[in-house]
């Protein structure tokens, strides 16, 4: 099959390839332009699927993301890329078109984690919740009242829908392995008060409790979990939020350091072969890219959330079309909200490593409160529950790399307390690498 002529191919059409399409369109890019995506849709807005179109407040189709220039690009949706050949410069789609490319940008994001065949996951009433599919199948068990829902983990997306659904009236039962809710990312010392506000909405809430397995009714239809602790919930509704992988399963064999932790990138945004050598005609953006986090001594980071998405599809375009001299390193704070039990969220920073935390607007009593996050007496995140008016202060606290705490003395500032942060034990990492 003769390869069709592309100049820029962008594979993912999603937030982040969505933007730096645009970006390269902004940028005075007037070549060919073709964007590639798995599923069926042009981009679209994934925060209210676990929302208003859960709610029922919003329709799937709904979320479509606006389109802020007249791209001129060519769509190849539903149609996933399934490989990669850097020496011919050509990737292949699922349906056996290849593509050539000048150069490449891969935004494939990640997919969430399904609950194993082989422990039940095969049965009816057993939801994800990452894409517009996953939301609209899971809107429609909802319609039909589930006795009792059951959601295996407490971090974002198990929260934010353990609170839609009590918001619908719906019996919820949210089982996690942690002491508290959050716990991963904002330790159980902060977390334990959304564990407050979760029973307060009516939901059980099982903490350090496991699933082994699901087991199904006559009708194949999911109808109980086994636990470790030889316990059982009922429930004929599952939603399994454990967590997300990312997309990088069609760069096997390709010869790039890519795993189920991301695609690996420089801090221009050029993806790393097997050798550590960045490829002068492959960036990464999004989800999927995981790239040395200057701020935070060059670890090696993947960020999961939409301010991301937007700035570093932004800056990869920006490289892409520079002079292999001019290639700027990519540097952000992460940032992320969520609203959840009637609580507005909103971090910045990686709290990862965090030895201390610290309440310095507000009261946890109140559940209006700000907390900043330290390491070794350097502040390095921040979270406010309700009380975003002093979070752009911190963040160029933490930006700026101050001690911790980084404001002391404010006019309105409480009593600070402080505590260990309690983050649970690391999890075994069983990534494998692939080139």
């Amino acid at each position: 099959m003769t390869a069709e002529p592309a100049g820029i191919v962008v594979i993912g059409a999603s937030l982040a390839g969505l933007r730096a399409a645009e970006a390269l369109r902004h940028g005075s890019y007037d070549g060919p332009l073709t964007l590639v995506g798995a599923e069926p849709y042009r981009p679209y807005d994934r925060p209210p699927l676990s929302k208003h179109v859960l709610a029922g407040e919003l329709r799937p189709e709904a979320s479509r993301l606006p389109e802020r220039t007249r791209l001129r690009a060519r769509w190849r949706l539903g149609n996933a890329a399934v490989s990669l050949d850097r020496k011919a410069r050509t990737l292949r789609l699922a349906d056996g078109t290849e593509l050539a490319y000048q150069k490449l940008l891969i935004a494939t994001g990640a997919e969430s984690r399904p609950w194993p065949a082989e422990t039940g996951g095969g049965l009816a009433g057993i939801h994800t919740l990452r894409g517009r599919d996953d939301a609209a199948s899971l809107r429609a068990d909802l319609l039909a009242g589930p006795r009792r829902v059951l959601i295996v983990g407490g971090g974002l997306i198990g929260c934010e829908a353990a609170s839609c659904l009590r918001d619908l009236g719906l019996p919820v039962t949210l089982v996690d392995p942690n002491p508290a809710p959050l716990a991963r990312s904002l330790g159980t010392w902060v977390g334990g008060v959304i564990a407050a506000r979760l029973r307060e909405s009516g939901a059980v809430f099982r903490p350090g409790a496991q699933v082994l397995r699901f087991e199904g009714d006559a009708a194949g239809r999911v109808a109980r979990a086994r636990l470790a602790d030889g316990g059982t919930v009922e429930a004929d509704l599952v939603i399994a939020a454990l967590g997300a992988t990312r997309a990088t399963g069609w760069l096997r064999g390709a010869g790039l350091t890519a795993d189920p932790g991301g695609v690996t990138c420089d801090a221009a945004c050029r993806v790393l072969d097997t050798d550590g050598v960045p490829c002068p005609d492959i960036y990464a953006a999004g989800d999927v890219a995981r790239w040395p986090i200057r701020l935070y001594g060059d670890r090696l980071v993947s960020v999961e959330h939409w301010g991301n998405a937007v700035e570093q599809a932004a800056h990869a375009a920006r490289n892409m079309l520079a002079a292999p001299d001019d290639q700027r390193a990519y540097v952000h704070l992460p940032a992320y909200w969520s609203s959840q039990f009637g609580i507005n969220i909103k971090a910045v920073g990686l709290t990862e490593g965090a030895d201390a935390v610290a309440v310095v607007q507000g009261t946890r009593a109140s559940r209006r409160f700000l907390a900043v996050y330290g390491r070794a007496g350097r502040s390095i995140a921040a979270v406010s529950f309700d009380q975003a008016r002093w979070l752009p202060a911190y963040a160029e606290a933490i930006e700026a790399g101050a001690a911790f705490p980084p404001i002391l003395d404010a006019t309105d500032q409480p009593r600070i307390e402080t505590a260990a942060p309690g983050f649970p034990p690391a999890r075994p990492s069983a990534e494998a690498a692939h080139g």
